[in-house]
């Protein structure tokens, strides 16, 4: 069929598949101790769009977490389908999901995870410098930009420990932005905060995703955080449910 010729619903449909970077369906999750087995996460279907931001809400114990963690490929679903950037990836070799993570994905979590031992730039350089062909120089330009942006310029040659809670988070989401990744998936990232910091982070979240124009999925306790997101969705013991 020629372009000419095909339908505008057919091209929509084609654009709208294309710009899909991140892709669950019907996505199960059970733990299996030997005596009990828990079922975690129950059919879930869900798709990320370029540039779009989505916050997952739910309470403590609804599966928040292991779905960001199964959907970055950090742990591998019990049954159904992830796809990243159109390509199956729960079905990858752990060291082909890494690469990939490396090339797409960009990670900030509640608790920063940073290195103790390495200042703000060098915690911020690690990601870009697993990539090869990649020169230090470039990557520590890279990186330079970045701090600045998020507004610690005057701290990069501080250690995670000389930095405040609000300063280590902000390096966090930098060391995320780094490899120029085409979602972040961000886990709590402002559930160890106080109120006016976490409002300060959640909405350079929100400055730096419009800005970059790449996607975002946040999961979060917080409803009035939550409010900025192109979408919403509600999770409740490990399914969707309609709030309302």
């Amino acid at each position: 069929m020629s372009n000419e010729n095909m339908t505008n619903e057919k091209r929509q449909a084609m654009n709208s598949q294309s710009n899909i970077v991140l892709e669950a369906k019907n996505v199960h999750r059970r733990f299996d101790d030997g005596r009990n087995q828990v079922d975690v996460l129950r059919g879930l279907d869900l798709s990320v769009q370029q540039g779009e931001f989505v916050s997952v809400i739910g309470t403590s114990g609804s599966g928040k977490s292991t779905l960001l963690h199964v959907l970055g490929g950090l742990d591998t679903p019990t049954q159904g389908e992830i796809f990243l950037k159109g390509q199956r990836f729960d079905t990858l070799k752990e060291s082909e999901r890494g690469h990939q993570r490396n090339l797409h994905l960009g990670f900030v979590y509640q608790f920063h995870h940073l290195l103790p031992e390495f200042n703000a730039l060098e915690n911020v350089c690690m990601p870009l410098m697993l990539r090869q062909g990649t020169t230090f120089l470039e990557v520590k330009k890279k990186a330079e930009k970045l701090l600045e942006q998020v507004g610690l310029s005057h701290r990069m040659e501080h250690k995670p420990g000389e930095l405040s809670g609000g300063e280590r988070q902000r390096v966090a989401l930098a060391r995320a932005l780094v490899t120029d990744p085409d979602l972040i998936l961000a886990d709590e990232p402002t559930g160890n905060l106080d109120r006016q910091t976490a409002q300060g982070i959640f909405s350079l979240l929100k400055e730096l995703q419009t800005d970059r124009q790449m996607a975002m999925l946040i999961v979060t306790h917080d409803e009035s955080l939550a409010q900025s997101a192109d979408r919403i969705l509600h999770m409740r013991d490990g399914a969707w449910f309609n709030a309302e």
